[in-house]
């Protein structure tokens, strides 16, 4: 699947209501022949038909469980309040909405002495996320004009544990033409020459045991409509970039300030011109 989402209403997603989703989620359903549900450790297959199929869309179609759903885009664990916040619904609206996504395995709840904290349960729910991003930016036009806060979006981003927007891309796309990645339909591929180069750029490409993830894949960016790296190389190219100090988290958003430091690195690394990036705003 593919693609990410902008902060939630009250921060909503893709520029427009949460219902876009919704409408995105409703309809008559294919059956298929089966689904894989990958958790955090294991990798659980089970038969999926119409049934199994609109309880998850059911779960995902409400326009608070999907703010609240895209608000754990960011990565990050968040706790009710957070989440209620986000949602813009109460206390206890919130409690009710997050007791049925723990339900129905879409989120998992960590405890922390006192406090409790929800994220997503998988790489495989946020990817069923970006998708439903790509189905509904090509609905109905968004119901407010494109803000600064939407501008920096889409120079870079956070989806969910791997960057996107321009920068993303970008990166994707000089990783291709110095032979250090091949790309084909969703799969990917490190050469020999990027392994080395991933090496000496301080990531580490070895698999983590239980880990079912895939090393080298690509997601479609929604604000691009090119794609971008996701995978376990996606994953730690975000990591690494936040160690060096190229990129910044704002708080409160998925957005990401490309810093001074950032600027040489992607260039001299990548051979990106940060400038290329800038998203130029209508009047």
């Amino acid at each position: 699947m593919a693609s990410c989402w902008d902060e939630p209403r009250f921060r909503t997603p893709c520029g427009r209501n949460a219902s876009a989703v919704t409408e995105a989620l409703t309809g008559d359903l294919i059956p298929v022949c089966r689904y894989t549900w990958r958790m955090s450790t294991e990798t659980v297959t089970a038969p999926a038909n119409a049934n199994t199929i609109s309880a998850v869309a059911a779960l995902m179609g409400d326009p608070a469980r999907t703010n609240i759903l895209f608000a754990l885009m960011s990565g990050k664990a968040l706790t009710a309040t957070e989440l209620g916040y986000h949602a813009g619904v109460s206390a206890p609206t919130a409690s009710g909405h997050l007791a049925k996504l723990l339900d129905g395995q879409l989120i998992t709840l960590e405890k922390q002495g006192r406090h409790r904290y929800y994220r997503l349960a998988s790489p495989a729910v946020a990817e069923t996320l970006e998708g439903l991003t790509t189905l509904a930016a090509s609905g109905p036009k968004p119901l407010r004009p494109t803000g600064p806060k939407d501008a920096a979006m889409r120079q870079a981003r956070t989806c969910y544990d791997h960057m996107a927007g321009r920068l993303a891309v970008a990166i994707t796309d000089a990783l291709t033409a110095q032979n250090l990645i091949v790309v084909e339909d969703r799969s990917g591929m490190i050469t020999d020459e990027g392994r080395r180069f991933f090496s000496d750029f301080g990531i580490d490409l070895e698999k983590r045991p239980g880990s079912a993830r895939p090393l080298c894949r690509t997601c479609l960016d929604w604000s691009e409509r090119r794609m971008h790296l996701g995978g376990r190389l996606g994953a730690a190219l975000l990591t690494r970039s936040l160690e060096l100090h190229w990129v910044r988290s704002v708080n409160g958003t998925r957005s990401l300030t490309i810093t001074r430091d950032g600027e040489r690195g992607f260039h001299d690394q990548f051979g990106i011109a940060i400038e290329s990036l800038m998203v130029q705003r209508k009047a």
